[in-house]
């Protein structure tokens, strides 16, 4: 799939420094960190020029990222090599075999063009997602919190620039997304073009009452299945124990009792209870940074699960319930740039390539890496 995406602000925002010539910097991105492969081509302009996505799984992950697929994105985004100024990949952290293909193929091209390169910290890209999509006038302001849901990570951070990161809360085992995608399988909910968790979703919008709102019950499941909060009033999140009471409560039914509606009323109470997790911790990061004297005016909600329509209809209402002397924006890239995307990569790296902060070609990978940790 290939979208051309046009973002042309007047001028750049104030987090990036400005660009030392006439014309816009253009950076080629590559991005595998996980199962899911990505080439972009954007300008210091905010101009995605080219996007490509790619397979599902490593091996195909290996082949659209050979020469071909750059030709291609070269193509459609009607430049050359020549027009190219540096190009940027996922260092890290994600699965080893599959950082290597972007990261052997940027190395490799950057080394042959004589380009700059620079290697991006994943989580930070999803975070600084909003400063490539938003309107200037949207864009959140320093210091904010960044709730990043994904299938390989649950995080809340505190964000004091966009290279000063610090972890409020994480997860010591199962992942938001994760836990998604292996309650859909659990059910045996037919997947969508988008994966499992996605497929939950669908499907809980599918089965809901037209008389019902979104805070109702669907059947009498939700009543019968007690799902638990884990680590309530901790700053830590929890998703392992939550899946293993879904999978006790299937587990002792028959399959005749496994009905429709038995299923919907299961999945939407995990939903309900996987959100919820995140709204209390949300809540506690809120409060945690007023007692340590930060004034937050924005939250950032970005990665695969932000595309969640109930999430975001469950995370608004409870912003917009916090009680705080000033406004609290919740803030989601559009859902095309929420899943792992190489213009987050090209985004996140624009400012280090304006500054002229390049790595070197023999850079390493880090499939281990702390966002705290971005200069080490």
């Amino acid at each position: 799939m290939t979208a051309v995406l046009s973002l042309i602000p007047r001028s750049l925002p104030k987090n990036v420094a400005p660009i030392r010539s006439r014309r816009s910097f253009t950076v080629l991105a590559l991005e595998s960190s996980a199962d899911d492969t990505c080439a972009a081509i954007l300008t210091s302009r905010r101009e995605i020029l080219h996007e490509r996505f790619g397979g599902i799984f490593p091996p195909a992950a290996i082949a659209s990222h050979q020469p071909g697929a750059i030709q291609t994105a070269f193509a459609d985004a009607q430049l050359t090599v020549r027009d190219l100024d540096g190009i940027a990949f996922t260092r890290g952290p994600g699965m080893g075999g599959c950082l290597s293909v972007t990261s052997n193929a940027a190395k490799a091209l950057a080394a042959a063009l004589g380009k700059p390169l620079v290697g991006v910290h994943h989580m930070q890209a999803h975070a600084l997602t909003p400063f490539l999509s938003l309107p200037l006038s949207e864009l959140p302001t320093f210091p904010f919190l960044t709730l990043l849901v994904s299938g390989g990570h649950t995080l809340l951070l505190l964000a004091r620039s966009s290279n000063d990161f610090s972890v409020l809360a994480t997860t010591p085992d199962d992942s938001i997304g994760n836990a998604y995608d292996k309650v859909s399988k659990l059910l045996s909910i037919p997947w969508s073009t988008f994966g499992p968790g996605a497929a939950l979703e669908k499907f809980c919008a599918d089965h809901r009452s037209p008389s019902l709102g979104a805070d109702d019950d669907v059947n009498d499941t939700e009543h019968d299945i007690l799902l638990p909060l884990p680590r309530r009033g901790e700053l830590m999140f929890s998703y392992s124990g939550l899946y293993s009471a879904v999978h006790r409560y299937v587990g002792a039914l028959s399959p005749e009792a496994l009905t429709i509606e038995r299923k919907a009323g299961v999945a939407w109470a995990f939903q309900r209870a996987a959100v919820g997790q995140l709204e209390e911790k949300l809540g506690l990061g809120l409060k945690w940074c007023s007692r340590h004297g930060i004034d937050i005016h924005h939250v950032v909600v970005s990665g695969g699960v932000a595309s969640n329509g109930f999430l975001r209809e469950r995370l608004r209402n409870c912003v917009t319930e916090t009680k705080s002397h000033h406004n609290i924006s919740l803030v989601f890239p559009p859902v095309a740039l929420c899943t792992d995307n190489a213009a987050m990569i090209a985004w996140a790296a624009m400012e280090r390539f304006l500054r002229s902060d390049h790595d070197p070609y023999e850079i390493d990978l880090r499939p281990s890496w702390s966002i705290e940790d971005l200069h080490v």
